[in-house]
């Protein structure tokens, strides 16, 4: 049989929905469980939960073979016998603490010589050599995101919880840590849940994902498969990118990416640290539907599609393509009319090269 997590769990708080949360899902040695949706979803109160620091009113935590809460039985395992790794969203770091001291917080039941061992193993991973002597108020936004990692993971957890791990960072420090942590994660071999609310992060992390939204849990499944298979209208409105698709670069040149998408050929804007393979991200809003090829047109792909469904949604519809690969459009319902748009029309599909998103990705 293989190992799970469970989480099924009532939590309530005054004035607000209850959170309901049921997941299980098939657990490895580095295996990420994104919890993902808007802010006050209850992504977080699931993640404190997990760690012990919320006690739910019923429920069942359970990690491989250990129960770590069961209301019906009793059992009720505090945080520190949890033996897990938690990193806050503000990090939390000691401000009269080094780096050093930082790291080795949670170290204090190990002999002397054990516990410096480990903290520098704990600084070579993490790259943190030269700031052994630094205070969190000395370092940049990644280095204190590195120091509250290694912090976390210096006790040899058996999962590892971090809450919206990226959102203290600016915008350009956030995209080469997303990659960074990563393969961070990847080399720890640990099993992980992170909290976010970043599509991108989610694709780039998560080798599983529960959507959530007001305290409820609405899909289970792979980002990938999340993201472009919403298995209902809730779940594509909390996700909010309608096509989704795994490609990969074949050339650069010019300043743009060519990128093949089970043989369709997609441009997109070079990028820093992209590819090979990636997932081709494209919204709804930014696909145009053409009969023929429009004369004038600042798009670069202009993709030849077969209609499978329209979908009428009020003044709007969301048409689904086959163009080589699925992609979705949303567009009037005048244009629905003037087009003709049914199951079986030949239309081509306009997209410009800067409205496709490109996000890294391990291949398996």
């Amino acid at each position: 049989m293989a190992a799970e997590i469970t989480i099924h769990l009532v939590k309530t708080f005054p004035g607000r929905p209850p959170i309901r949360a049921r997941i299980r899902y098939p657990v490895e040695g580095a295996t990420v469980l994104i919890l993902f949706g808007p802010s006050g979803s209850g992504k977080t109160t699931i993640l404190r939960s997990v760690a012990g620091l919320e006690w739910p009113e019923e429920g069942t935590i359970r990690f491989v073979s250990r129960v770590w809460l069961e209301t019906a039985s009793g059992i009720r395992v505090p945080p520190q016998e949890r033996h897990v790794g938690y990193m806050s969203q503000d990090y939390a770091l000691f401000p009269t603490y080094t780096v050093t001291g930082n790291i080795a917080y949670g170290l204090s039941h190990l002999p002397s010589a054990e516990r410096k061992k480990r903290v520098d193993e704990v600084m070579e991973l993490f790259q943190l050599r030269g700031l052994e002597q630094a205070k969190p108020r000395e370092l940049s936004g990644g280095q204190q995101q590195r120091v509250a990692l290694a912090r976390a993971v210096a006790p040899r957890p058996l999962l590892l919880l971090l809450d919206e791990p990226l959102s203290a960072l600016d915008a350009p420090t956030r995209l080469h840590l997303r990659d960074e942590l990563r393969v961070l994660l990847k080399q720890l071999a640990l099993p992980s849940i992170i909290v976010t609310h970043d599509w991108a992060e989610a694709l780039t992390l998560g080798d599983v994902m529960a959507v959530i939204r007001a305290g409820e849990v609405l899909q289970v499944g792979a980002p990938i498969d999340v993201f472009s298979r919403p298995q209902n209208a809730d779940v594509a409105r909390v996700v909010g990118v309608e096509t989704v698709v795994k490609g990969r670069v074949v050339e650069a040149t010019g300043g743009m990416l060519r990128v093949s998408v089970d043989g369709t050929a997609l441009l997109a804007l070079e990028a820093e640290s992209i590819g090979p393979d990636v997932f081709a991200c494209i919204r709804a809003e930014d696909v145009v539907l053409e009969q023929g090829r429009a004369s004038v047109s600042s798009a670069r792909n202009h993709l030849t599609g077969t209609v499978q469904s329209v979908t009428m949604l009020g003044a709007l519809a969301r048409v689904t393509l086959d163009c080589g690969f699925p992609l979705v459009a949303m567009v009037t319902r005048s244009t629905v009319e003037e087009f003709k748009l049914a199951p079986g029309l030949v239309i081509t599909a306009a997209i410009k090269a800067g409205a496709v998103h490109l996000v890294s990705r391990q291949e398996a």
